[in-house]
């Protein structure tokens, strides 16, 4: 069952009001650095601003765990899906000792502002698995990554092998148009039909609903989720390439078009090269690359080009990381 709205901030906060109603609590999972929308619900649960300049913390119906990044987070390596999906199991047990229930879990299925963060492998699907034995319903924000980016898959989601409980969509399904969504299963949207009827204005409209038609056709008929596919791992590699050259490349990651590089002074300490990463992304501009940096520490370069994005690009793009770097 498909809900219309119009921003991924709106998808988010209906998607947050589907799970309170059928679960009956507000008792939220949330991972740390995560951005789910600008609107008074979604700072709540977005610790990338409730915890960043003019915060003012999280609500106590909030939990945060631990982000789960493998390169520089409190359990490390391709191997630590496990370590991060138990702390998940941590804060579920918080919340039902007094004798309260979780609510929800929603998450990012690659982090954006987090840092173009790539789980590792069973994070996602254990800490669903542990959220649904605790009885909540757990939420795969899609809304930056979704619609082909990921090369490979359609979603973000199925790169670590789950299906959510509630899916958010946005900024491509429109294509720079104001449209975006929520899926859900039948049954629970029959559950949140209790009377109280969700309206949306615009929600749904005929031009809006073109657009998105046309936006799904161009990316069929064009082969954009294989264009991302080819052209991001050919990407990546340059990249890597670029990290076996330059010291202060920590790390490469992400699928498709959408990656990261992140930026450390020393390979050991992974002191975070905040500074550079903003000299670099000023550098870049002045060549006419327009990138920005993202992450908590705020040194990792975010890639995320158009799926049009071609070999072509991603040459002209390294080759003057390249000349910037050296």
């Amino acid at each position: 069952v498909c809900f219309f709205t119009n921003s991924g901030s709106e998808a988010n906060d209906l998607a947050l009001r589907i799970a309170r109603h059928v679960t009956q609590s507000k008792e939220t999972i949330v991972l740390d650095a995560a951005y789910h929308g600008n609107l008074s619900s979604l700072i709540e649960i977005s610790p990338y601003k409730h915890n960043g300049k003019g915060g003012s913390g999280a609500p106590d119906f909030v939990h945060t765990v631990p982000m789960p990044d493998p390169f520089r987070g409190k359990y490390r390596g391709k191997d630590s899906g496990t370590a991060y999906a138990n702390e998940v199991q941590i804060i579920l047990d918080k919340i039902q000792e007094p004798g309260k229930r979780v609510s929800v879990f929603i998450a990012e299925s690659l982090m954006g502002c987090g840092g173009q963060l790539v789980p590792p492998q069973g994070f996602l699907k254990e800490s669903f698995q542990k959220v649904r034995k605790a009885g909540g319903l757990c939420i795969a924000d899609e809304v930056q990554i979704g619609f082909g980016r990921m090369g490979d898959h359609f979603w973000g989601f199925e790169t670590q092998g789950i299906i959510p409980d509630i899916v958010t969509m946005g900024k491509p399904m429109g294509n720079g148009h104001p449209l975006s969504a929520v899926v859900t299963s039948k049954a629970i949207a029959e559950e949140f039909n209790n009377g109280m009827e969700y309206f949306n204005s615009f929600g749904g409209n005929p031009v809006s609903c073109a657009v998105g038609h046309a936006v799904l056709n161009v990316i069929e008929d064009e082969g954009l989720q294989q264009n991302a596919k080819d052209v991001g791992k050919y990407l990546k590699s340059l990249l890597n390439e670029l990290k076996e050259k330059h010291s202060l490349i920590g790390d490469v990651r992400g699928y498709g078009l959408f990656l990261g590089v992140e930026l450390v002074r020393n390979l050991e300490s992974l002191d975070p090269a905040d500074k550079e990463t903003d000299q670099i992304v000023n550098a870049m501009k002045e060549k006419g690359i327009l990138i920005s940096s993202d992450g908590p520490d705020h040194n990792i370069i975010k890639i995320k080009p158009p799926l049009v994005f071609n070999r072509e690009n991603a040459l002209f793009f390294t080759e003057t990381l390249d000349e910037i770097l050296s």
